[in-house]
């Protein structure tokens, strides 16, 4: 967890000294708790209910209206990271699973390849058992 101090950008480092050779699969998930802006950058979320300046019988409908579409945006924001998540396992799962294809594949090949030359070296083995000897002329 980091509490950003300061506004503006940030940047991730992953660190890939413990083994520069071999491949690794990372992810990570950014959740931004609390108040944030409205999406556009300015800051100014709220300033079209302080021009509006409703009457008192309408600030509450306001209000109601406001916290609604409030609430409904952090579960939109929460199902989007959710949805991010289950790709992102999702690409791990498939990942793994390329993985173990392929080397299910080189074993089966290299069983298939066993598998062959044993058969060559049983026929080769059963013809000379049935092959008279050589007799030398004389």
């Amino acid at each position: 967890s980091v509490e950003p101090t300061e506004a503006g950008d940030y940047r991730l480092c992953f660190d890939n000294s413990f083994s520069a050779v071999s491949e690794k699969l990372v992810f990570f998930e950014l959740l931004f708790d609390g108040p944030h802006g409205d999406g556009d950058g300015d800051g100014d979320g709220d300033a079209w209910l302080e021009a509006a300046e409703p009457e008192d019988s309408l600030d509450v409908k306001i209000e109601d209206i406001k916290e609604s579409i409030e609430t409904m945006r952090s579960r939109l924001e929460r199902s989007i990271q959710m949805q991010a998540l289950l790709r992102a396992f999702e690409a791990r799962d498939r990942k793994l699973q390329e993985s173990n294809r392929g080397r299910v594949d080189f074993w089966s090949a290299v069983n298939l390849g066993a598998l062959l030359l044993v058969a060559l070296l049983q026929v080769y083995t059963l013809r000379s058992l049935f092959q008279e000897p050589r007799r030398p002329r004389t």
